[in-house]
């Protein structure tokens, strides 16, 4: 058999070298935005408009209770099998805390800013979820725990 050019598989060499530079290039650039904010996109500084330290606790019949942690009153009562926005953001905030040996004990911050951004903080792990460009009906999920009133347990 002959050795045509269809058996060669070899990566032409300025491919190689290409995707190398390309790979270079990347990484040069991420380390400059990251140590000198070129580049790269931050969320501008805004006043507090409202705060409240909230604790989510596990039910044993499926549901959650929201509690106000500086009244000790429940804000409201998560139903079994609901509100899967609510439980996806809670469920990332607790596996940060697994993994730095936090337990569920300590409360989180839900802050509405000036801007009409919402945030939920954990202070304990410096995580912050922005709540808004999740859509309106996710955000509103939230929302209603800065409510002062305490909210009866909903189906909504």
């Amino acid at each position: 058999m002959s050795n045509s050019a269809h058996d060669d598989k070899s990566i032409p060499r300025p491919l190689l070298i290409g995707a190398a530079l390309l790979v270079i290039i990347t990484m040069v650039s991420a380390g400059t935005g990251r140590l000198t904010g070129v580049g790269t996109t931050m969320t501008p500084a805004s006043e507090v408009v409202q705060a409240r330290s909230l604790q989510f606790a596990d039910r044993t019949d499926g549901g959650v209770d929201v509690t106000d942690v500086t009244t000790g009153t429940s804000v409201y009562v998560v139903p079994p099998g609901t509100n899967g926005f609510l439980r996806g953001v809670l469920r990332g905030m607790s596996r940060t805390r697994k993994l730095e040996n936090v337990g569920p004990e300590p409360a989180y911050t839900l802050t509405r800013w000036a801007d009409g951004r919402l945030s939920l903080a954990d202070p304990s792990t410096g995580r912050e979820v922005n709540l808004e460009p999740f859509g309106p009906t996710n955000y509103r999920v939230f929302a209603k725990f800065l409510d002062h009133a305490v909210i009866a347990q909903s189906g909504q």
